[in-house]
């Protein structure tokens, strides 16, 4: 399995309980992170002075996060794009005075940056690819350009043939079941009223695949934790996971967007097996 994100903490909150049941069940899993999140926004009070805006060196800062979330996790092949070749910078949000920066991500020669993940396909030879959709989940210029340079390496790859690509997911009937859990005890999730408020949501006809994981719930909270500067622990993530716990953590969804969808279904007639109908 192969996933594709743009900064550390991403594949945690996407795809921490699928990464650790599957490789729990044997399966290699690779993750290849495109960015070191420069440009994050620093949550902890402490930490603010890493910020790009003062020392600029929350790049490094997230690297030893990720470490420590994919210690959690028990994932031991993670890397960044490019390794040692190159360093793609954060590009920030969209309109933002960073995109325009040589060297951010959001820059990058699209081929050239695929070309460096056809090295890893080529090396790994995963049989599941994860990414993002075509607008990046909500539109950050890194989303995007991972996921584009995802889809284009797994073209490019002549000497592997990816059997599965899956697109991270978020069905609106599961967001609006935690906005309306929050609206309870008088919080929000992200300000929003409604699931058709919050722009990673999409229609639950769209979901074609969920992963059940719930007994690994605790480790992808724990990974969530350890990425101290990005996710806040009296935030909306941890606020969900208090009151609907394994419930709203504990599945993952997705598109297939490449291969054939086979069994086992769910009741709900999605996939619960990404590597169903694959074979070896």
């Amino acid at each position: 399995m192969l996933l594709v994100h743009a900064h550390p903490d991403d594949e945690t909150i996407n795809n921490g309980v699928t990464m650790a049941m599957y490789q729990d069940l044997g399966v290699h899993v690779t993750l290849v992170t495109c960015t070191r999140g420069e440009e994050g926004e620093v949550l902890v009070p402490g930490l603010s002075h890493l910020a790009s805006s003062e020392s600029d060196q929350l790049g490094d800062h997230r690297i030893i996060e990720l470490a420590a979330a994919m210690k959690e996790l028990g994932i031991t092949d993670y890397r960044f794009l490019g390794a040692d070749k190159i360093k793609f910078r954060d590009s920030g949000m969209m309109g933002t005075e960073p995109n325009n920066r040589p060297g951010v991500f959001w820059q990058a020669d699209l081929d050239e940056a695929a070309k460096l993940l056809v090295d890893v396909i080529h090396e790994v030879r995963p049989h599941v690819l994860l990414t993002y959709d075509e607008i990046g989940g909500y539109g950050h210029p890194d989303h995007i350009q991972a996921h584009r340079v995802a889809m284009r390496a797994a073209e490019l790859a002549d000497k592997w043939n990816i059997s599965k690509i899956y697109w991270n997911a978020l069905p609106k009937s599961v967001i609006q079941q935690g906005i309306d859990e929050m609206k309870k005890i008088g919080s929000s999730f992200f300000g929003a009223d409604s699931a058709d408020d919050i722009p990673f949501a999409k229609d639950d006809a769209l979901i074609t695949a969920v992963v059940d994981a719930s007994e690994y719930v605790d480790r992808k909270m724990a990974a969530m934790k350890a990425h101290e500067t990005q996710i806040a622990l009296d935030g909306p993530f941890f606020a969900l996971s208090n009151n609907l716990g394994n419930q709203i953590w504990g599945q993952e969804y997705y598109t297939l967007v490449k291969g054939t969808p086979a069994a086992p279904f769910g009741k709900d007639g999605r996939e619960t097996d990404l590597f169903a109908g694959i074979t070896p």
